[in-house]
């Protein structure tokens, strides 16, 4: 009799792991509430989508969600998806979004757009309710040299066929800087861009700056303009100072010439006056010389002695009397 108990309580627990593991990997509840929504799917299919390692929560609730909303997609659509790596209650939403407001979006679009790695569902807000892109202080400098500094708000809406493939918010406000900038670049007068700024609203619109682009551009605001620096007379003032020095160094090389032209005339004066004391110390020996050979007489001699002390005397003479002289001769 224990013996019987014992074998039936083994065999109720076996039983009971077993119904455990089935209820684990089976799941039978997600199918009850499917065919509680009404949406007919196979309790093998919900095991072969365990098998092929897929989620089976991440494929019913929007394959419920879509069929409430009137959406026609097939399980394996959704199964596809899921294992290429796509967000697939976010795809449904965003077919749901678009059904709502009569935009005309297919389950493949819709995914492709959700494996490019942007938003479907804020693709389709936007296109619903358009964003505003607002950009930084934006600078150009108008032909009087005045600098002006505009900020824009760029109303943009989503273009769900360019979405794939199509520019980002970057390139807008890219696009957008580079046409302010034009615009105040070929503005005459920087009072042009202030009285009138949208002026650049309307330039920047004509140059169909969206082409290429996953938005529509639907209306650019100057928001702000501001001056900025003197950018003619900042440059005006640099170029004056480039002048000065390079009229500075000319004039610096032209005293160095000068002074390098003084020292070599103080040299060659030297010089000569060198040859003077050579030649004059040749003299004596001239006279030696003629002395010796007949050619004067010692009176001749002594007459030019004469001469020669007679000409000291006077220059000495001059020098006491006429210190001016002197001072201006030496």
């Amino acid at each position: 009799m224990a013996g019987g108990i014992a074998t039936l309580a083994i065999f109720i627990v076996i039983i009971f792991i077993a119904v455990m593991f089935i209820l684990s990997f089976v799941p039978v509840g997600l199918w009850i509430s499917a065919l509680a929504a009404g949406v007919k799917i196979g309790i093998f299919t919900l095991i072969g989508m365990r098998l092929r390692k897929v989620k089976p929560k991440r494929v019913v609730e929007p394959l419920i969600k879509a069929r409430k909303a009137g959406i026609d997609v097939t399980t394996n659509q959704l199964e596809s998806h899921y294992l290429a790596g796509g967000n697939v209650d976010r795809v449904i939403d965003a077919l749901i979004a678009a059904q709502r407001a009569d935009i005309n979006l297919t389950f493949e679009r819709c995914a492709a757009i959700d494996l490019a790695g942007r938003d479907v569902l804020e693709a389709v807000q936007m296109s619903v309710n358009p964003k505003v892109i607002e950009t930084p202080f934006i600078t150009g400098v108008a032909m009087n040299g005045i600098e002006v500094k505009a900020k824009a708000r760029i109303t943009v809406r989503a273009n769900i066929d360019r979405l794939v493939g199509g520019a980002g918010e970057d390139t807008i406000v890219a696009r957008v800087g580079e046409g302010i900038v034009s615009t105040i670049g070929s503005s005459k007068h920087h009072t042009v861009v202030l009285e009138n700024p949208d002026l650049i609203s309307k330039t920047v619109l004509d140059k169909g700056l969206d082409s290429g682009t996953a938005f529509e551009i639907l209306s650019i605001d100057i928001a702000d303009v501001d001056i900025g620096k003197n950018i003619g007379a900042d440059l005006q003032t640099e170029q004056a100072v480039a002048d000065k020095n390079i009229a500075q160094a000319k004039a610096e090389e032209r005293r160095a010439m000068a002074v390098a032209e003084e020292q070599e005339m103080r040299a060659r004066v030297q010089e000569m006056h060198a040859k003077v004391v050579e030649s004059e110390s040749k003299v004596p020996l001239a006279f030696a010389k003629a002395l010796e050979e007949g050619n004067i007489t010692v009176s001749e001699y002594y007459d030019l002695k004469n001469v020669e002390a007679d000409t000291k005397m006077r220059d000495s003479i001059n020098k006491m009397t006429d210190p001016t002289k002197y001072n201006e001769e030496e």
